[in-house]
Parts: structure tokens; sequence; C-alpha cells
């Protein structure tokens, strides 16, 4: 009642102020590229009042653009201008009930509705790699829905067999789409192509020459995808390269942006603190860049750090670069300098002989508050870090900093001194509860969800520090404890003991207890070994093992309900450590890795893979589904013979997406081809779509032309493809 009344007593002062004002999208056009577009990408706003306000007043959309915006000065424009920005946007979310020549009287009994039939807007776009800046992965689309969800059928299949010097067996590219064009990257020198949303059909392609910089690269691949940025004029695509370019190039023709650093071209290996006893450079990034407003930030990977030459490597700063000029806005030390914020933290001076450290993943950014997520990795080494004591900040973290200058705002690190490989893998998914709170939520290999308010990061649950075990491997340093959340609960496996082990029937447990007596069983936390120690192991066994839990892939959030659904696999790793001798400078590194099996079957109990459903509001898991079917290689195992078991899952991670209506799930790489509808609010699998092979790439959602698709790479049967789903004419 007290907000009705406040409505319509800001309604009569607004009347009289502003002469029966009435709505003028032209002019809130106008004002947006002034006031607002040097913040907010157009594609973030549609996908922004799509996600959040369909179904609310309009008049509650006003109320927020007033106290937002413009970001530096919010509330600074007039009455009369901010109706005019309402206009805009919901005309940007192809809002049915146009507001154009609307007063403020009418706006504040308007309610917000999507565009078009029942079936959904016209076009709704996919205008970053995890759909949004927020990374929920979520659409409000429902043209496909439970009632005819199995009627999907392949619209159209685009190959890369011809992109790249050799046919591509394996592309994990998640693709964007705006304004009709898909935009994605093929083969091992990481083409750019642009498709048509409909049809599939190729509109240009892009090639990368880099010469000894691709032959050197630690990661030739296709890569995650690209970025978009926009100032409602020039629309440009960015990629990173596998030799560690990155390009600017125009959305419409795929040609290089003259006006863009060196003629299109950004060398990212300019400005690099490198490793002076290294001749290699061990940097490249697979993942596309993160645009925020007229920022493009950019993060760095490496080789994998189980066996490296030296402790000491190129670091991984992050940087940020204006996107129309290229000109390097500013950088953030991951491994800090002497007197920075966390230099404490890396003991004997250790931070200035260390590497690593990077953002190999995707970022994720809330405008409004002005910060961007880094999700950081561990630092060198992978196994052992006798070389770098102490907590080592910022690896192993989220790091909030202001986008616009890079001026550090807060952190919270998951795994003190990392010695696991346990990286911050996937982008922080923002999450805007339903009772107001806006959080951030870290998913890790760990298999720990850390939820955290994303403007102070603060804990929602408290989170302890628990004394952990201790190395005992010559030369090392461990920290006492680790952060440990009360909740939500850990999603997957975390530890392994003779309770974990496989146990059909009595004769495989005694199997599985035989074929681990060789290694240690590892507790939670528990640190890598040598092997043939003292004891005669091999190794110490580790859940979850290197892979996760979870990983770049992320999780897929419905604001909605406040649902987190979680893909993990339970699969063990062996933390072996073997003398550097030759190979390294570093006193200790990887072993022999190979994990124990029972005749072939996995040593520790199924699911093997899972999809998690967890409650954001109140911080418990709602359900928990085997991500897949048992194999047939498991189904017909000689020792299972007449035993009857449980759906077991794969040790995959799935690729999701979640929509109005569905929860859709692959089985990623490695998985079988086939796609999975689910019920949200109980797992059940609705409908089975056949693929031309496994989902690899993460799918995604758009509508063009008033017509729904569901696109994802696949790969594993021939050269990989990335293919459209849609329901029949």
């Amino acid at each position: 009642m007290f907000i009705r009344m406040l409505f319509v007593m800001l309604s009569a002062f607004w009347a009289v102020n502003t002469h029966a004002q009435v709505a003028s999208v032209e002019r809130g056009a106008t004002l947006f590229q002034s006031e607002c577009a040097r913040c907010h990408v157009q594609a973030d706003i549609e996908m922004r009042i799509r996600n959040s306000w369909i179904g609310r007043p309009a008049i509650e959309l006003h109320q927020e653009i007033m106290s937002t915006m413009p970001a530096e000065t919010p509330g600074s424009l007039s009455p009369a201008q901010y109706l005019d920005l309402t206009a805009y946007v919901l005309g940007l979310a192809s809002a049915t009930g146009s507001i154009e020549n609307m007063t403020i009287t009418d706006l504040a009994g308007f309610t917000i509705r999507q565009g078009g039939e029942d079936v959904g807007p016209d076009y709704m776009p996919w205008a970053n790699i995890n759909g949004d800046l927020n990374a929920n992965r979520y659409s409000p689309l429902e043209q496909i829905n439970v009632s005819n969800v199995q009627d999907l059928q392949i619209a159209w299949r685009w190959k890369a067999e011809n992109f790249g010097p050799r046919p591509e067996g394996l592309n994990v590219t998640s693709p964007i789409m705006v304004d009709g064009v898909l935009y994605a990257t093929a083969g091992t020198t990481r083409n750019v192509v642009a498709i048509d949303a409909e049809s599939g059909q190729t509109l240009w392609m892009w090639r990368p020459m880099e010469g000894e910089r691709f032959e050197s690269s630690p990661r030739k691949n296709s890569g995650k995808g690209v970025a978009y940025w926009t100032d409602g004029q020039n629309n440009v695509i960015f990629v990173v390269t596998p030799g560690y370019f990155m390009a600017a190039l125009d959305a419409k023709t795929g040609d290089l942006v003259e006006s863009f650093a060196d003629g299109g071209i950004l060398d990212l290996t300019e400005g690099l603190r490198v490793s002076p006893v290294r001749d290699d450079l061990d940097v490249t990034l697979t993942f596309p860049p993160t645009v925020v407003g007229d920022v493009v930030v950019v993060g760095a990977a490496h080789q994998v750090s189980m066996r490296p030459p030296h402790a000491d490597n190129i670091k991984g700063d992050v940087r940020a670069y204006d996107a129309r000029s290229g000109e390097l806005l500013w950088t953030h030390r991951n491994i800090p300098v002497a007197g920075e914020m966390g230099y404490d933290t890396w003991l004997n001076d250790s931070a200035q002989t260390s590497g690593n450290g990077g953002v190999w993943s995707a970022m994720s950014a809330d405008p409004e508050l002005g910060l961007i997520y880094l999700p950081t990795e561990s630092a060198t080494g992978d196994r052992y870090g006798g070389d770098r004591p102490g907590n080592n900040l910022f690896t192993n973290s989220v790091v909030a900093l202001d986008y616009r200058t890079g001026e550090y705002r807060w952190h919270y690190q998951f795994v003190h001194h990392d010695i696991w490989d346990y990286d911050t893998p996937s982008t922080p998914i923002l999450a805007d509860l339903p009772d107001g709170r806006k959080v951030l939520v870290q998913l890790t290999k760990q298999a720990f969800a850390y939820v955290l308010d994303r403007a102070t990061g603060e804990p929602i649950w408290e989170i302890e520090e628990r004394p952990v075990p201790q190395t005992d491997v010559p030369g090392e340093w461990t920290a006492a404890t680790q952060p440990h959340p009360t909740k939500p609960p850990a999603y997957d496996r975390q530890g392994i003991s003779d309770a974990d082990l496989l146990n059909f029937t009595p004769e495989i447990l005694a199997k599985a207890r035989e074929a681990v007596k060789p290694y240690r069983m590892g507790e939670f936390f528990a640190p890598p070994s040598v092997a043939n120690a003292a004891d005669g192991t091999l190794g110490t066994l580790s859940l979850p093992g290197t892979l996760g839990g979870s990983n770049w892939e992320g999780g897929a959030y419905d604001p909605d309900t406040g649902v987190l659904y979680i893909p993990s696999r339970t699969d063990v790793a062996v933390l072996s450590l073997v003398p550097g001798a030759e190979f390294s400078t570093v006193d200790w590194i990887q072993g022999p890795a190979r994990t124990p099996t029972v005749n072939g079957l996995p040593i520790v109990r199924p699911p093997w893979g899972r999809i998690t459903a967890m409650n954001l509001s109140t911080g418990e898991i709602d359900w928990t589904v085997a991500n897949a079917d048992t194999p047939a290689r498991i189904a017909d195992h000689p020792l299972l013979q007449g035993v009857e078991i449980p759906r077991t899952g794969i040790p995959t991670r799935a690729g999701l997406l979640v929509t109005k209506s569905l929860l859709f799930a692959g089985e990623g790489q490695g998985g079988n081809p086939v796609f999975r509808a689910h019920d949200k609010k109980t797992g059940e699998i609705l409908a089975e779509i056949d693929l031309p092979a496994s989902q690899t790439g993460l799918p995604m959602t758009y509508t063009q032309n008033g017509k729904q698709y569901i696109v994802m790479a696949v790969s594993g049967s021939g050269s990989a493809e990335i293919i459209a789903l849609a329901l029949p004419n």
C-alpha cells in the first residue's frame, strides 16, 4: 500500500513538473548513448530486462533506472529524461505494449511483458559466452517447453572440418548470437566464423596468421569463443588467438578494425612480467575477453604446471583495454610486488620468483556496482609449492575490481597455497535471489559453492577455517587450515576412504581394497606425497581430482526460483611426487599418476558424474541426478553379471542451459551423443534428443524471426560441428 501511495504522489509531482511530458523512445536512445552506453552494453541491457523484469510493474524499472543511472551520478537527470530512458530500455527488451507517448501516470499501471505471441519475442540474443555478464546461463524463452521439447530436431549443421591445418576432432566453442548472426571459433588456429542464425550458412571467416607465435603456443586449439562490443554504431568481435594476440573484427564483415591498436591487432605479450630463467613464452588464453561497457578485460593461461621446468614463470597479470583504441587502461597483479597488498603472504619474497596466477576462465561483472570479478588460478607449480611458502594471494581466489580503473575492492581466497591444482575454474555466477539479495556464487574444483555478497565479498553463510592434513614432503609448506563453507553442503564427494570404495559385491570390494593398498588414502585436502616414500606408497589418492568437482563449464542459475544447477564429476586423482632431477630445477614434480581400478571398473562408488540442484535461498540441495546412463562396458562387465546397479553417470561434466520451462544438459566431452531436458523441480528426464556427437561446447539459446533455437558444439564422431536444434515448422 505504501508503494502504491508513493507512486501516486510521485506521479502527481512528475506530471506537474514535466508539463504532462510523454515518453519518447527516440529521445531515450539519444540519452542512452550519451549518458549510459559507456557503462552498459546494449545487449546486456536487453538480457537483464528479459531475465529480471518480465511481469513486474514498469514504474519499478523506472525507479531502478533513476537510482542507478548514470552510474557516476545516479538521479542527476530530469524526470522527463528518465521517462524517455525507460521507454528506450523497454523497447530494447521487445516488451509488448509500447510506452511511446505514455505519461508517468500511464507508466504506473503498466506491467512489463514479453513481446510477440505466447511463443515469446521475435528476437532475443545471446550476446555473451554465458548469456550475460552475470553468467546465469539462463533464458526466459519458452517456445520450447515441457509440452513440445520431445519434438526437437536438428535445424542445421555447421561442420568445422575445413577450418585449421587439419580436421578438428574436438571443439568446445560456445557461440554467441547478435542481430541474427552467430559468432564462434573453429580449428586449431582459432579461426573466427560468422554463421547465419537461421540457416547455418557461413557468412564470413577470419584466420589469424601467427607463424612462430602459433607454433610455440602452449594451447593450440579452437578456444571457447569470442566477445561482442557495440556502442550503438560500431559492432566489434574480440578474440584472443593461440599466440596471445587480441584481434578486433568488424562484426558485419570480419575485417580487422583498423582504428584498434595496431591495425586491429593488439600484442598481449607486450608489458608482461616474464620469467628471467625461461626462454619460452608460456602464455596464451583460450577464453574470450570480458567486455564491460567500453572496457575489454583480458586474462592469461599457461601450460599445465604439473612438471614445470622452473618454479618461476610468466606472471598472469589481468589487463584492461579501451574497446575503441586498444589503449591499456589498467593492470591488476594477482602476484603482487613489494609494498602491495598480499605481498606478505608470499614468504621469503617468493612473489618475486613465482609465476602463473592468471585468470584462464571467463569473468563476470556487475555494471551497476561497477565491479568485475576475477576467478584466479594457482601459482607455479600444480603439485609442489616449496619455492613459494605462504598463502599466496591473490591466487585461487575471486577478486573484485572497479572495471573502469582496476582499483581493488575485495577478494576471497578459496585455497591457501594450492598444491592440488584447485584453480578457480569457472565464471563467478551473479545471482539475484528471489528475496532481493544480490550474491556471487563461485563453483570450485573442490566441489564447494562459496556464496558471497557481491558488493562486499562477505560470506552469506559462515565459512570456517578448518585444520587440514599437513605435508611430509621435504621442503614443502602447507597451510594449517582451509576454508569450508557451512552452507551450502558440498555437491560432490570430498576425500576418499574405505567407505567410498566400489562395493557392488563382496568380491568387488575386496579387489578395490587390494587395488588401493599401494597408495595413501587421502582425506579431503590431503597433500601430495612422494612416490616410494618411507611407507612404500606410490602417492596419495585425492577426491575431487585435478579436474574437479566443477570445472570451466560452471553452472546455470534460474532467477525465477533461486535454484542453481551444477554439473560435477567424481573421479579420483593420484597426487604423486618424484624428484625434479634433470627435467626441472624444482625439487619435486608430478610422478606416476595411474589411478587404480577394479578390473577396469572405477575404484569408487557411483554416481561418477552428476547434476545437482542447489537452492540458494536456503543453502540446501534440492535434488541430485546422475548425468548419464550406465555405460555398456559397466553394465556388461563380467564382475557385474546378475548384479542390479543404479544409474551410474559417467566422469564428465554436463553443459547446462536453463530456460523458463526446462533444464537442458548434454554429457560433455567424452559423453554420449544425447541432449536431455529435465524437470527443473525434480531432475526427472522429460526428453532425450539424439545428437550427431556428444555435446562439448556449452549450449545456448536465442530467437530469430520468432523461432527459438538451441545451439551447441558437438564432437567425438569425425570432425567437430556446431548444430542447431529447433521445433519443426
